[in-house]
């Protein structure tokens, strides 16, 4: 972890090592800004999160199967901040990976979980509301909280097997391939064929299959705002079941919006990652990558702008209440 000499010689990760990568130079002022900023970044993104979990496990009013999906989604990105922020910083800070081959290896399959679990969320998300919004009546049967349970743990369980088995066809490849890897460097080599099937699986199908639903979403929830506003002004009486899907096409816009902030973030990454490093700059996918990361951290701050109950839960948890007796009990507001 060496800064730049005053004599500009060249710098070896493991200098007691032939085979070391060349370390990158830093001055130590740029050196000091990189670590205090990705470390407050870090710390950002998992305060936020840990103020959902706390929020959807400590009050039984939003033991909902949609905040079930929501509170996933949380621990994935917590997990984010914990863990795949600090290790990709250090790596990024130092240009020298120090962790060894074998924790390399578990840092990627970690990286490649916490996104995918991500993107399966948003899918699970965008059916939930689906069936809420176009299928208000069927709700209660098919979206419940034991079949939403098993769904989310299909869903981090397909994301792991999937990214253990691409990880595995991508050190197998790399080994066919390279015989010049310096040591000190953590990254993958993934053949064609699989960079495709990944954008397919981890990127194109989920994306179909979440237009697709958010646009019959929008449509069914515009035609009952119609129908609702005409009877409004009508004067006639409008029903609780009425006012329930009105709360539920605005869930859908909410959740809706996290799905576009993630989607715009994503978007960019997975269509220039396909380019390949010959075509753009590392620097380029760098960024590209802390736009993920750094997502992360927005979806709190989107619950803080749009749901009710979120400020509210913080708010008793940021002041203690949560520790008073029977405080799980707490009417929280749970207006979407």
């Amino acid at each position: 972890m060496a800064y730049e000499t005053e004599d500009h010689e060249i710098q070896y990760c493991f200098p007691a090592i032939n085979s070391s990568c060349i370390k990158g130079r830093r001055s130590s002022h740029e050196y000091n800004i990189m670590y205090v900023f990705f470390s407050l970044l870090s710390a950002w993104t998992v305060f936020l999160n840990l103020l959902v979990i706390i929020s959807i496990s400590h009050f039984k009013k939003l033991h909902t199967p949609t905040n079930l999906i929501i509170l996933s989604l949380a621990v994935a990105d917590m997990l984010v901040g914990l863990i795949v922020m600090p290790v990709d910083a250090i790596k990024l800070i130092e240009t020298c990976w120090y962790f060894g081959d074998t924790f390399c290896d578990v840092f990627m399959i970690i990286m490649g979980l916490l996104i995918s679990t991500s993107i399966c969320n948003l899918v699970l998300i965008a059916v939930d509301r689906y069936v809420a919004v176009c299928h208000p009546l069927l709700y209660p049967q098919k979206i419940t909280m034991t079949k939403t349970l098993i769904s989310i743990c299909l869903c981090w369980f397909f994301s792991s097997t999937y990214n253990i088995g691409y990880l595995v066809s991508g050190r197998y490849f790399e080994a066919s391939q390279r015989s010049d890897v310096c040591y000190g460097k953590c990254y993958l080599v993934i053949s064609f064929s699989w960079t495709f099937t990944d954008l397919f699986f981890s990127f194109l199908l989920p994306c179909i299959l979440i237009i697709t639903l958010y646009l019959r979403i929008f449509y069914v929830a515009h035609q009952q705002v119609k129908v609702l506003n005409s009877l409004m002004k009508s004067g006639q009486c409008v029903t609780e079941g009425s006012v329930r899907r009105k709360s539920e096409s605005k869930a859908a816009l909410t959740l809706g919006i996290i799905v576009t902030v993630y989607l715009l973030c994503y978007i960019p990454y997975y269509i220039l990652s396909v380019t390949g490093t010959t075509v753009i700059s590392s620097a380029t996918m760098t960024f590209l990558i802390w736009t993920l990361y750094v997502n992360s951290g927005l979806n709190p701050l989107i619950y803080a702008l749009f749901y009710r109950w979120f400020k509210i839960s913080v708010k008793h948890i940021l002041t203690f209440k949560i520790f008073e007796p029977a405080s799980s009990l707490i009417d929280i507001f749970t207006d979407y």
